[in-house]
């Protein structure tokens, strides 16, 4: 039997799905809801938005797994709150560079530009009135 911890109230079926890989994304646990039998609690369920919480199990006899939902513990919600914080940080750092980045893309493509223009002005060759 295998365990998957919440750290909210609950989760739904969808998402534990997703969570759990034995789907690909969100929006194919409709699909896999349709044409797999999945037991919640002892009893046939379909509905991707159906909260779990603390204490359910769920089986899918196709497979032969068996899941039970359990609540994470005070110390396992702060180590999973640290860890989104992290990712949180991270993201932001990310961001920042690829803006940095993008910034001074736009600023050599403005120089490279300028400099081609300037170059065509001083390579042409000067016209004087009355020539052909």
């Amino acid at each position: 039997m295998n365990t998957y911890t919440i750290y909210d109230d609950f989760i739904t079926l969808g998402k534990l799905l997703k969570e759990a890989a034995i789907i690909e994304t969100g929006g194919a646990a409709k699909h896999f809801l349709e044409t797999h039998d999945v037991l919640y609690n002892g009893n046939y369920e379909n509905r991707r938005g159906k909260k779990l919480f603390d204490g359910d199990v769920l089986e899918f006899p196709e497979f032969g797994l068996k899941i039970d939902i359990i609540a994470a513990t005070a110390e396992e919600i702060a180590e999973h709150q640290a860890e989104l914080d992290e990712e949180a940080r991270v993201k932001a750092i990310v961001k920042k560079i690829n803006a940095d980045n993008k910034k001074t893309e736009m600023r050599q493509k403005s120089a490279a530009n300028n400099k081609e223009q300037y170059y065509k002005r001083k390579t042409s060759k000067p016209k004087f009135p009355g020539a052909k």
